[in-house]
C-alpha cells in the first residue's frame, strides 16, 4: 500500500498520479496500477479495457469522449512525451468548460486520472510517443463524440501551436514548432461545444441535444 502520490488539480475529480519508483544499479521497478492503492485514495473506477497508441511528433488527438457510455480514464506515456488535456463538460460543475493540461512522459512517469464527464486529448511533443490508457467502459465507436481541439470558448493553450481560429477544427493555417499540425480526418471536422449544445444542424452533432447536467456527460435524443 501507499505506492502512489495523488495530486489534486483545479478541476474537481481530475488528479495527477505519480507511482513510487524503486531504483537501484540494475534499473527500476514501478507499479503502474494497483487497485487497492487507488481505491484507498478514493479513485474507485473499475477498469475493463487497456489501450495503447503510437504517434509521431506534431500529432494531436482529441478532444474525445463517449456520450451514452462515459469512461473514467487513467492515462500515461511509456515512450516519449505528450501534453495531455482534459476539459470539464459537466454543466453542474464549478469548473464547467475549463481545461487542465500536464506533460506526461516516460521520464516523469506521471499519470492523469480523468473522471466521467470530461473530454480528453493530447499533443505529441517528442519524435514518437507511445500512449497507454485504462478505461472504465469499453470503446464504442458509435458512441464516441468529438469536440474541436481549438474551440475558442474552451481556449486550450497547446504548447508550440501557432495559428488563428477560422471557424473550424481543421489544422489548416496552424503550425506546431514550425511544422504542420497532424490531425485525423475526423478531428479536422469536430464541432465546437456551442455547436453541440445548440444543435445547429452540423452533421457531427447529428441533430441531438447534449445534457451535461450530471457528471455522466450523457446525451439526450
Amino acid at each position: 500500500m501507499g505506492q502512489i502520490n495523488v495530486t489534486s488539480t483545479p478541476l474537481e475529480g481530475l488528479y495527477v498520479v505519480e507511482p513510487t519508483t524503486h531504483s537501484d544499479a540494475r534499473g527500476y521497478f514501478v507499479e503502474t496500477y494497483n487497485q487497492n492503492d487507488f481505491h484507498e485514495m478514493g479513485l474507485k473506477a473499475i477498469f475493463v479495457q487497456d489501450n495503447q497508441s503510437l504517434s509521431v511528433r506534431g500529432v494531436l488527438r482529441g478532444l474525445h469522449f463517449q456520450k451514452e457510455y462515459p469512461q473514467v480514464k487513467l492515462v500515461r506515456v511509456v515512450s516519449g512525451s505528450v501534453f495531455d488535456v482534459a476539459v470539464d463538460l459537466r454543466s453542474g460543475s464549478s469548473t464547467y468548460k475549463r481545461w487542465f493540461g500536464v506533460e506526461l512522459s516516460a521520464e516523469n512517469r506521471k499519470q492523469l486520472y480523468i473522471p466521467e464527464g470530461f473530454a480528453h486529448g493530447f499533443l505529441v511533443l517528442s519524435d514518437r510517443a507511445e500512449f497507454c490508457y485504462k478505461v472504465s467502459d469499453f470503446y464504442r465507436p458509435d458512441d464516441e463524440v468529438g469536440l474541436a481541439w481549438n474551440d475558442p470558448e474552451i481556449g486550450v493553450q497547446w504548447p508550440g501551436v501557432i495559428g488563428e481560429y477560422s471557424g473550424s477544427s481543421s489544422a489548416d493555417g496552424y503550425l506546431v514548432n514550425g511544422e504542420p499540425l497532424l490531425l485525423s480526418e475526423k478531428d479536422r471536422r469536430q464541432p465546437t461545444l456551442a455547436a453541440i449544445l445548440s444543435c445547429d444542424g452540423n452533421a457531427a452533432v447529428q441533430e441531438r441535444r447534449y445534457d451535461f447536467s450530471s457528471d455522466k456527460g450523457r446525451l439526450e435524443t
